[in-house]
């Protein structure tokens, strides 16, 4: 399945693995940091909505206008794969 996420979504999907339960402008603050630039909500909001239709991450209600995120045991999982995969290609500690 993780080919089928964009590296955009594999983003999101490690920050919110790393804020706990964070809502959707401290993940788009991450995001813009990371990537040094803008990020509309136009481009946040609707890759966080496909991540929940593909049950990788979840989102629960903060309050009236505000979300939270929170990976599911199936995102987990996927990101948990994603970074044995990378470790057998880069071995930061070689050197």
């Amino acid at each position: 399945m993780m080919d089928d996420l964009t590296g955009f979504q594999r983003d999101l999907l490690t920050v919110i693995a790393g804020l706990e339960e964070p809502n959707g402008l401290e993940i788009k603050s991450e995001m813009e940091h990371y990537y040094e630039s803008t990020i509309n909500h136009g481009r946040l909001y609707p890759n966080l909505d496909t991540l929940v239709d593909q049950s990788l991450v979840a989102k629960t209600k903060q309050d009236e206008r505000t979300n939270a995120y929170h990976l599911t045991e199936s995102g987990a999982s996927l990101l948990e794969t994603r970074r044995d995969w990378e470790s057998q290609y880069v071995d930061l500690e070689a050197d």
